[in-house]
């Protein structure tokens, strides 16, 4: 028996495995499973070039528990081990500088195990002792039986093995005694080893009988040695597609397509990319796609490999290029790795385009599902906008969908306005919106649907991008002023009346929390509606943006909403509520303001009388005139405003306007929509 010390310089490394892998301890199994994959493999390798002349037979790898005796044991049939590769590969770990290197990285684990290549040491995460027993192919080999608990010491002893090939002996110790489970070790195996490429072996399969799990007698294969993104496209189908995504994400629906990856210039990349069906109310879920190492699994945090807006889709990707650790959890960033996700990238951007050249209807059937993805990778992905720029598309009112150009040449006889700017106008919701809509309709205009999650965000950057271009909300102004062309029209109201109508207005709009109202006025034909309500464009889409996360808007969205109450100056309505004020309040508002008019007239003088003089040269008597005289103007407005309130409190058809704006609006409701209700029956 020959006993050594591991030949490393510091005794810290076994520690530094334990505590600084606690997070990833589950990896063991993977790696020591791939271990046996890659022996397993190489002797394939050699019997194909004529190396290995023997008989490979059953080369499946076997996972054995004991869950007595707390052990596991991964065992194989591939080139197995002489003594002196024992020593090689398993006892010489030292190199020049290891001191240094361990004592700078014994905070980061995953940088010590990578920089020794060594996955086999993962064992002594979960075990107090590791025994290797081996058997090289070679002609005549000696099997040996190598031993450590842990410690830099070991055995390594002449042992009895008939078979070529390597077992793995783990002795799991009692803080990690939840791996010596059937249930954990089926779990670690499933998520770690399901698509490896040579058959894993874990038991006996089983059926349910008799109320129990009966064992059987054929062999409990957990893997699938040739998943579908190994495979050529041109054998594949659309269900061998999808029944590869249940398999991958149960219970979820059908993609709506895929990207079937093969690259093997300027690398290695294999895989096949999904775009999932969305919710409508997007939980944008990440870490989808998993990732493998010659179908190894590797993790399924893919930033960095694949771009920010494409870790939305679902799959799964595998390079042997992509740069990793021993752990196989941690990318290392590199010149390939980003120009993989380039690669990628510009992969989705082809397919789309593809199918919209040779399958139009098809990707606008999927366009709702499917313009979550593009609209994030045009806002984040500059590359990606000059692509999808051609086959980006926006839907209409009545469902028809055209790219930006295609939609410019059909707008811009109608929708251009006075400073040449193309106005694209477009709603949030349909239903919502839909009086606005069928204004903007009658006018000749057409209308776009812009209600995804990432619209208020895409808006802006269509805006950007497109020449002469602006968006504006359907509801966001009077239709006359949505587009505004050179031909205004003229407002037949007084000043004096655009006041008195202010008060009567804003006086009986209801109270709804977090919103303000402004009167303004419009003039409108006779029969556009009387009355209105609008939101001012910048500030709508700054409260958008806000609430979908965008950096540095917190501040809108801690503002209330702020809305106009449109009144159409032009309209008989709006001319009868000014006609019933004139016989019920006319002469005491005309008195009021008569008086108003009176003392604002004194005032403006004594304001004139204090130019150029500093406030000590003003006299006290001119100073206590002009406080009286604010006073008794405060008092007189007062008294104004309350007669028109009382006026318009009674005035049924003032209340009534209010609210069909409001309820076109989705505004009325509770307690002000009962009353609108019993108001309108009165009135019929």
């Amino acid at each position: 028996m020959q006993k050594g010390n591991i030949g490393v310089t510091t005794e810290n490394i076994f520690p530094i495995i334990k505590k600084y892998l606690y997070s990833d301890h589950e990896i063991f199994l993977r790696e020591l499973v791939s271990n046996a994959v890659d022996a397993t493999q190489k002797l394939k390798t050699l019997a194909s070039v004529g190396e290995f002349k023997g008989e490979i037979g059953n080369a499946a790898v076997q996972i054995i528990l004991d869950e007595e005796k707390k052990t596991i044991t991964i065992s194989d049939k591939g080139v197995g081990m002489t003594s002196e590769e024992i020593d090689k590969y398993i006892n010489q770990v030292a190199f020049s500088g290891a001191n240094e290197f361990l004592e700078k990285y014994k905070k980061d684990a995953n940088a010590i195990i990578g920089h020794f290549g060594l996955g086999f040491y993962s064992s002594f995460m979960v075990s107090e002792k590791v025994e290797i027993v081996t058997k090289s192919f070679k002609d005549g080999a000696q099997a040996v039986k190598w031993s450590c608990d842990g410690s830099p010491e070991y055995t390594l002893e002449e042992v009895e093995k008939e078979e070529r090939g390597t077992d793995i002996v783990l002795y799991i110790d009692d803080e990690n005694k939840q791996y010596a489970t059937k249930a954990e070790v089926d779990k670690l195996l499933k998520k770690y080893c399901r698509y490896l490429p040579v058959e894993v072996v874990f038991g006996k399969k089983t059926e349910w009988k008799d109320g129990k799990d009966v064992e059987l007698e054929d062999d409990n294969v957990v893997n699938e040695t040739k998943p579908l993104w190994t495979r050529t496209p041109s054998e594949l189908k659309d269900e061998d597609y999808n029944a590869f995504y249940r398999d991958l994400y149960p219970m979820s629906e059908d993609p709506l397509f895929n990207i079937h990856l093969n690259v093997d210039y300027p690398f290695n990349l294999t895989g096949v990319l999904y775009f999932p069906k969305l919710k409508n109310n997007v939980e944008v879920q990440k870490n989808k796609i998993q990732l493998y190492c010659n179908q190894v699994y590797v993790t399924d945090s893919v930033e960095g490999i694949v771009p920010e807006f494409l870790t939305l889709l679902h799959g799964v990707l595998d390079s042997p290029d992509i740069p990793l650790n021993v752990s196989r959890s941690y990318l290392q960033s590199d010149g390939n790795v980003k120009k993989i996700s380039s690669h990628i990238t510009k992969k989705v951007a082809d397919r789309l385009e593809d199918i919209f050249k040779k399958d139009r209807p098809s990707l606008e059937a999927k366009w709702d599902d499917l313009k979550v993805f593009v609209e994030y990778g045009m806002l984040t992905d500059e590359k990606f906008y000059d692509r999808a720029k051609k086959f980006s598309l926006l839907k209409n009112t009545d469902g028809k969908f055209f790219t930006f150009d295609e939609y410019a040449d059909i707008i811009k006889g109608n929708q251009t306005d006075k400073d040449k700017q193309l106005i694209h106008l477009y709603t949030t919701d349909v239903l919502g919106q839909h009086s606005f809509i069928e204004a903007a309709k009658a006018k000749g205009y057409d209308v776009l649907v812009m209600d995804g999650q990432l619209d208020s965000h895409f808006i802006n950057t269509l805006e950007s991008k497109l020449e002469n271009s602006k968006f504006v909300r359907v509801d966001g102004d009077v239709v006359d002023k949505l587009i505004q062309k050179e031909d205004a029209m003229q407002l037949n109201l007084t000043e004096p009346q655009k006041q008195d109508l202010t008060t009567i207005f804003s006086s009986q709009i209801p109270n709804i929390d977090k919103i303000n109202f402004i009167v303004t006025f419009e003039a409108l034909s006779e029969t556009d509606v009387p009355v209105m309500i609008t939101q001012q464009e910048f500030m709508r889409r700054m409260k958008e943006m806000s609430a979908m996360g965008g950096g540095g808007m917190n501040f809108y969205g801690e503002m209330p909403d702020s809305y106009n109450l449109v009144v159409n100056g032009n309209h008989p309505l709006v001319k009868r509520v000014l006609e019933d004020e004139e016989k019920e309040v006319g002469e005491k508002v005309a008195s009021v303001r008569g008086k108003i008019e009176s003392l604002d007239n004194k005032r403006a003088e004594l304001e004139k009388a204090k130019e150029g003089k500093k406030e000590e040269e003003i006299a006290q008597a001119d100073k206590d005139e002009l406080e009286d005289l604010n006073k008794k103007l405060t008092e007189l407005n007062s008294k104004k405003d309350n007669e028109l309130s009382t006026f318009a409190s009674s005035n049924k058809m003032v209340s009534q306007l209010i609210d069909l704006a409001l309820l076109s609006n989705n505004m009325l409701k509770g307690e002000a929509l009962t009353k609108f209700v019993k108001r309108s029956i009165d009135l019929i």
